[in-house]
């Protein structure tokens, strides 16, 4: 094991995928000449060549349509948007061709493609660059939603969606996290994605989120646990597809559910686990399941209203304590 920042583990994912299949290169805005607006294909063009790691115009419906075309015609492209709120623009790709295409050829014409980069909040961005696109994804079938919270993490899923998956992959990153350190193995590994992982175990309450807000999570987690109250937390890492079998486990063990999310409240990802829980969950159930998400109103650029706007570590623990308290 070694530590290395979030950054860097997405850069080996791409690095060993890319060495071990030609077909597979990287397109975007500033990927190669500027090593990636945040650094994270940080020397692969002097590895590659301007062939595989290619520099693209302002133009995110132009490239995408472009990458769509390749991965229908054989080549496996790694599309990086500088934020997935750009992604708004090349929605017609995304929606119309690339998740339909299997479907409307009858199953001859695929689109091996994985789209990739920032996700979310990242401070005083403004409302336009603070969205969080999960569960505005998640809605579409035919592709699947990938939205890890730490580094080794996101390199197994996304060697797995590179190199195994036909689906197109929207890979949701985070930019407040590209810096964050964690142990990744010098070994090769992959993590099927559809997969939720507990990474903390608990007996009295299960703790669910994915992405940044993990770290709410865990931190809520530990709160709780100087009080005596052991949180059960899962990351569920994949969006689409949702692995709510592993949250129903937990729930049968704890019996409450606390789910804390970034996205925006109506049809969310936690009104789709909260309906799947409490349909094949009812029973043991001893509290109605609770979530706390961003505000429903755009992200306003003032420090202050940002951090009334996205889930914190407090408002986390009151939530999971008024769960505890009232339905005893």
């Amino acid at each position: 094991m070694r530590s290395i920042a979030f950054r860097e583990a997405l850069r080996e994912a791409m690095n060993e995928e890319m060495r071990r299949d030609e077909k597979v290169f990287l397109m975007g805005e500033e990927v190669a000449e500027y090593n990636g607006a945040y650094k994270v294909s940080q020397g692969m063009l002097a590895e590659f060549g301007a062939k595989r790691v290619i520099d693209t115009p302002i133009s995110e419906l132009g490239f995408t349509a472009v990458a769509v075309g390749a991965a229908q015609n054989g080549l496996r492209p790694i599309v990086e948007f500088m934020t997935w709120n750009f992604a708004v623009l090349p929605l017609d790709q995304i929606l119309n061709t690339a998740s339909k295409m299997l479907a409307m050829s009858g199953g001859q014409i695929g689109c091996p493609i994985v789209m990739r980069g920032p996700n979310g909040s990242a401070g005083q961005l403004g409302a336009q660059h603070s969205t969080a696109f999960e569960s505005y994804l998640a809605n579409i079938p035919g592709i699947k939603v990938v939205s890890p919270s730490n580094g080794y993490d996101a390199k197994g899923l996304l060697k797995q969606a590179i190199r195994y998956e036909e689906d197109p992959i929207m890979f949701l990153e985070s930019e407040v996290m590209y810096g964050d350190k964690c142990d990744v193995p010098e070994e090769e590994y992959y993590i099927p994605l559809g997969k939720a992982d507990v990474k903390k175990a608990g007996t009295d309450i299960t703790i669910v989120s994915y992405n940044k807000m993990m770290k709410v999570a865990l931190g809520a987690a530990a709160e709780l646990e100087k009080e005596g109250i052991s949180a059960e937390v899962i990351d569920l890492r994949t969006i689409r597809p949702l692995d709510w079998m592993t949250v129903l486990e937990s729930v049968k063990k704890t019996n409450r559910l606390v789910i804390i999310e970034e996205q925006w409240p109506f049809a969310s990802i936690s009104s789709e686990l909260s309906y799947r829980i409490q349909k094949e969950g009812f029973d043991y159930l001893d509290a109605p399941i609770r979530r706390i998400t961003s505000a429903d109103a755009p992200m306003h650029y003032a420090p202050n209203l940002t951090a009334l706007a996205i889930p914190d570590i407090t408002r986390s623990v009151k939530l999971v304590k008024e769960v505890l308290q009232q339905y005893k």
